[in-house]
């Protein structure tokens, strides 16, 4: 789980950094990165638990949440609930 857990998470901050700097017309800023930061400060927190298990299920559920929006993204664009 931890391995998976591990993979995911950096699929996922990944995505988000690429996304977040590719898109960004001028300077990048902190406020632009700051759903990168807490995904990290989130996988901090859960590593410091010292359960390996803990990060994998949080990286996972992080994976899961954030191709699972984009998915209904997808299917779904214009759903008033995605925003704008």
């Amino acid at each position: 789980m931890a391995v998976l857990g591990a993979i995911c998470f950096g699929l996922v901050i990944g995505w988000i950094t690429y996304g977040t700097l590719r898109r960004r017309q001028g300077a990048a800023c902190l406020s632009d990165l700051s759903a990168v930061l807490a995904a990290v400060g989130g996988g901090a927190v859960t590593a410091l638990v010292g359960t390996p298990e803990v990060f994998g299920a949080y990286a996972v559920g992080l994976a899961i949440g954030f191709f699972g929006y984009l998915v209904a993204a997808t299917l779904m664009p214009d759903s008033k609930w995605l925003g704008d």
